[in-house]
């Protein structure tokens, strides 16, 4: 992405973020995947920004109960994933609920390696996107 810079328009970025998606390796969507915290934790495995901090903490927040903490099922569906698959639960968390978020959770655990990488990567495409839209602002906001 930072060679492709600058970026001639709004859709031309989010093009380019589709594209780049659209041929990563396997090690490199678990070293993506790796940025991430846990739903409900504040830290990844690897170092973020405060800002990729703060907004992880944005969008998980629907997941969380009213004290802030997740509840103790979907932490522990969590760990059985991260035992099955070897790395942690990927998912657009922004606006889902916690038994939405432990639903998907239930039903991807029955995925198969293969598949699942697919389904954690398209999720991770759709965060990716997400914090795009959050740095160069919306449709509206630009103006497209």
């Amino acid at each position: 992405m930072l060679g492709q810079r600058p970026f001639a328009s709004r859709d031309a970025l989010l093009d380019a973020s589709d594209r780049v998606c659209a041929r990563l390796s396997h090690d490199q969507w678990l070293a993506a995947f790796a940025h991430h915290p846990r739903i409900g934790e504040q830290h990844a495995a690897a170092a973020v920004s405060e800002t990729a901090q703060q907004w992880s903490e944005g969008e998980q927040r629907d997941a969380m109960n009213s004290d802030g903490a997740v509840p103790d099922e979907l932490r522990e569906a969590q760990r059985r994933y991260e035992m099955r698959f070897g790395y942690i639960f990927i998912i657009c968390a922004s606006g889902r609920s916690a038994p939405e978020i432990m639903g998907e959770l239930q039903s991807r655990l029955r995925n198969d390696p293969d598949t699942e990488i697919q389904i954690a990567a398209g999720e991770q495409c759709k965060i990716t996107r997400l914090r795009l839209e959050k740095l160069v602002g919306s449709d509206e906001e630009s103006g497209a």
